[in-house]
């Protein structure tokens, strides 16, 4: 199962997120779900670089399929929240699609 936990402040500014874990659904080379977590995890954070030049912290390990990205300045532009709601909303539709079993999101604030 694949875990992203989003990071908020108390008043609900995103601070970062982790995306956790292979998604299990099928073999490696094979598993769409993971594929798509993938894309859209790897995009926000390019897009977040590239579009909006938010500073931000990342670590990744592809071979226990770990990411983290943390901001850190805050709050975020106007642009890099609406690219934080793209991820969120991408990702909650693949955990209804495909079930919790193999994404699973979590809001924690920080």
């Amino acid at each position: 199962m694949t875990k992203i936990t989003f990071y908020r402040t108390k008043s609900g500014e995103y601070a970062g997120f982790t995306c956790d874990g292979h998604a299990g659904y099928a073999e490696a080379g094979e598993d769409i779900v993971c594929a798509a977590i993938s894309v859209l995890v790897i995009n926000a954070i390019n897009s977040l670089e590239e579009i909006t030049g938010e500073e931000m912290r990342v670590v990744s390990d592809e071979e226990t399929g770990v990411i983290r990205c943390r901001f850190v300045n805050l709050p975020l532009k106007e642009t890099s929240r609406a690219l934080m709601d793209s991820l969120a909303l991408g990702l909650t539709h693949i955990e209804k699609q495909y079930g919790k079993n193999y994404c699973r999101l979590l809001f924690e604030e920080v």
